[in-house]
């Protein structure tokens, strides 16, 4: 399938500038503001019926048939909390999410807030995450207050009060403001508890262990995902949250592989240090490698990530094992304070891991008729400007706001076509600059992007206007 992906050139490219240069993106067309509202509360939705069906049988609206096959325990592996009470209402479309990360189940508490009857399919033997923080910048917690979970990411995660860019030995980088994260501004979370805090806002039986994604085929009615234990789901839409590695991505666009960057983190946790100082963001910036510090937990553990140059292809993987004294070779004379870190790996509480740091250049498109992609399955990026999880939480709430707002499960693809248009290019220079901020770091902070435009932007207000306009075939 030609033009399966936008080469990088193609994307607007920033004009550098002198000094620490600033790198600004061109800005998004601007639309006013849409009024502040509180998480809508979760809609009483009925249990899926469990049967076995026919391919693309099209059941009545708000009824699931779906064939559970011979494995999984349909239960997600930690607690959940039951939706609100209140009597059983029609359910205008039925969705089908593959995929349990943190993208895939916040899309689903997204799709239920917006009336849609979701189920969600991961092919592990139960719900988890890897044990890494992510650091929340205010883009992705303004998708978290409307998923109703602020208050959980307050208690679990830990502000950055303070945010340094420094030298290798611990100076202080020169950098514009808005070249960094900004203090107060971002929460990090342990990527565990973020999860936890998404999944209990799903009903008992919503996920669906033990379910690996085989194949998709849909005609003009519905959408039915096939399972390696033998199960299928009809839906009306189908929802790929299956990661870099995406199954699902080859029936939108022709496979391509994922790119190796040339680096290698180091990445983990430590108990939080005393020697550390408390709720602080730290940036170590040198040539070639840097090493990233935050607190997660509630400030009782430091997530790490250090970043190096490797000749030869890593797998890109959670759960490598890392080596600390390579990790302690390759930042060996900087800041004494990384050393210490380092030494807290291998004593109690600690971990280390290796990550290989791919990423892809931006598809062309994320969406055939009733399937559509989220997260990284449709743009993985690098972590250079904290944005992958970010992103994934917009295209949660910005695609259950379109698909909320349909009046039957024939405007589906008209509502995957306006969520691409509204996502793609946006996600796509954010794929470029995190590329390029990555370079900037590794030149000792010099050539950074100026982060404005990511954090300003809110992707329930774009969509909603969007869908107000009912310009789902013009919007551009």
């Amino acid at each position: 399938m030609p033009g399966a992906c936008l080469s990088l050139g193609a994307i607007s490219q920033p004009r550098y500038g002198g000094g620490p240069a600033l790198v600004t993106d061109p800005p998004l067309p601007h639309r006013p503001p849409l009024p502040h509202r509180p998480p809508l509360p979760v809609h009483a939705l009925p249990p899926p019926i469990t049967r076995g069906a026919p391919p693309l049988h099209h059941p009545a609206a708000g009824e699931w048939r779906d064939d559970p096959g011979q494995s999984g325990s349909g239960q997600s592996g930690m607690p959940v909390r039951e939706a609100s009470s209140g009597k059983d209402e029609s359910v205008a479309l039925r969705a089908v999410v593959v995929g349990g990360g943190i993208g895939g189940i916040a899309a689903a508490v997204a799709l239920r807030l917006a009336g849609i009857a979701v189920q969600v399919y991961e092919q592990a033997q139960r719900l988890t995450e890897v044990g890494a923080g992510v650091s929340l910048a205010p883009n992705g917690l303004r998708m978290l207050d409307r998923l109703g979970v602020s208050e959980g990411v307050e208690r679990l995660g830990a502000r950055h009060l303070s945010t340094q860019l420094r030298l290798s030995d611990g100076q202080p980088a020169r950098h514009e403001p808005h070249q960094f994260a900004q203090a107060g501004r971002n929460v990090g979370i342990h990527r565990a508890d973020l999860l936890a805090l998404l999944a209990a806002r799903l009903p008992p039986g919503t996920v669906r262990t033990g379910h690996r994604c085989t194949g998709f085929r849909q005609d003009a009615d519905s959408a039915m995902v096939s399972f390696a234990n033998g199960a299928t789901a009809t839906a009306d839409v189908v929802i790929g949250a299956d990661g870099i590695h995406s199954v699902l991505q080859r029936f939108v666009v022709e496979p391509a592989e994922p790119v190796f960057s040339g680096v290698v983190a180091y990445r983990g946790l430590v108990p939080r240090l005393d020697e550390y100082p408390a709720g602080t963001m730290r940036m170590w910036v040198g040539e070639g490698k840097h090493f990233l510090v935050f607190p997660v937990r509630s400030g009782q553990l430091l997530n790490y990530v250090g970043f190096v140059p490797s000749d030869r292809s890593v797998r890109e993987s959670w759960s490598a094992p890392g080596d600390p004294a390579a990790l302690a070779a390759h930042f060996a004379g900087w800041d004494p304070v990384i050393g210490r870190i380092i030494a807290a790996i291998s004593g109690p509480g600690g971990s280390g891991f290796q990550w290989g740091m791919y990423d892809r250049a931006p598809l062309s498109r994320w969406s055939s008729g009733r399937l559509t992609l989220l997260g990284d399955a449709a743009h993985p990026m690098l972590p250079h400007l904290g944005q992958g999880v970010n992103q994934a939480l917009e295209d949660a709430v910005a695609l259950a706001t379109l698909l909320g707002t349909t009046a039957s499960s024939a405007d589906v693809p008209r509502a995957l076509v306006a969520y691409e248009r509204l996502r793609l290019d946006r996600t796509a220079r954010i794929q470029l600059g995190s590329r390029r901020n990555g370079a900037g770091y590794d030149s000792s902070g010099s050539q950074l992007t100026d982060r404005r435009w990511i954090y300003s932007y809110d992707a329930w207000a774009e969509a909603a206007a969007v869908a107000a306009r009912g310009a789902y075939g013009d919007h551009g």
